[in-house]
């Protein structure tokens, strides 16, 4: 019988984490000092994590995770209750092979991942019926192997793939809320995607772009605040033509999140600096092509992609 949006997650699920990188290890170690049954996929920093564990700085607190389980193959792991997306969307490809090993009957997939376009993805590999969205609002980055700063934020907004505002998204709510994650649940997967990328396109871009500088030059420099606040338009057009209706003010609340960050780099920024692949495509490429194509003239995203394309790696 094919899996739909009525199944939810048992109490106490056994779960995977697919990279261990600040997102990944930030909400795993979380999850896992509840009680619950974590396995973390790693690749770099597998030993580091064996041997030392998890660091977890946080604005509610700061822990430790001295026993970690930490496997290099999905095979190691095996089948699991929920497995939880937490790689970059430039490594998508890797998921043809890592994902079906932890896959059984009645598994459930939620990406956390950046952008657009990874539900559809993810569902060509295990099947529409499993796939769940999880839309983080976190300022996290990994200053070092096993260690998680967090410097705002937290909360995440879920949706199912199969409908929205289901059972086992709820679940999924209730399971992170007991690991003290704030959540809630979108209407849809395209609301809570296109919300965040009112935030990501114009900063995670500018960020680079105006010349490798953090969020609080964006918003003193008035070129580059004007710029912000165009690009925050064109997407929330884009939005409410697609169909996915944002508050008016919602660009405003960004702006004012955003200067209580202070001096903060944006994850795009910080790939970009370390020389690894951004997630151009998901995040502004895509944005770009589902707004033009709704009839949506979007020329101050256009600008910015083109110029991405010709300074990061991908």
């Amino acid at each position: 019988m094919p899996l739909g949006p009525e199944i939810k997650l048992p109490a106490s699920p056994s779960i995977a984490i697919v990279g261990a990188g600040a997102l990944g290890t930030y909400y795993g170690a979380k999850l896992a000092r509840s009680g619950l049954p974590v396995a973390f996929l790693a690749r770099r920093d597998l030993d580091h994590l064996r041997q030392h564990g998890l660091q977890i700085q946080c604005t509610d607190g700061d822990f430790e995770l001295q026993s970690v389980r930490a496997f290099k193959r999905p095979e190691e792991i095996g089948i699991v209750d929920l497995v939880v997306i937490a790689i970059k969307t430039t490594a998508n490809e890797s998921l043809r092979t890592l994902l079906p090993p932890l896959l059984g009957p009645n598994t459930l997939v939620c990406t956390l991942q950046n952008g657009l376009g990874n539900e559809d993805f993810l569902a060509s590999i295990a099947g529409r019926e499993r796939i769940l969205c999880g839309v983080c609002h976190v300022c996290v980055f990994r200053p070092a192997p096993g260690i998680a700063r967090n410097m705002s934020g937290g909360n995440i907004r879920f949706s199912d793939l199969s409908g929205g505002d289901t059972p086992r998204a709820r679940s999924l709510v209730t399971l992170f809320d007991g690991a003290g994650i704030r959540c809630s649940v979108a209407p849809s997967v395209g609301s809570a995607r296109w919300y965040k990328l009112v935030w990501n396109v114009p900063f995670n871009g500018l960020s680079i772009t105006a010349g490798a500088i953090d969020t609080a030059k964006i918003l003193a420099d008035p070129k580059l605040f004007q710029e912000t606040q165009d690009l925050m338009q064109e997407v929330m057009t884009a939005s409410d033509v697609l169909g996915f209706r944002q508050d008016p003010d919602h660009p405003a609340q960004e702006i004012l999140r955003t200067r209580k960050m202070g001096a903060y780099q944006p994850s795009s920024l910080l790939d970009y600096l370390a020389d690894k692949p951004v997630e151009l495509e998901s995040i502004w490429g895509e944005a770009l092509r589902q707004g033009t194509q709704a009839g949506v003239p979007m020329p101050h995203l256009k600008v910015l992609y083109e110029k991405l394309k010709t300074m990061v790696k991908v």
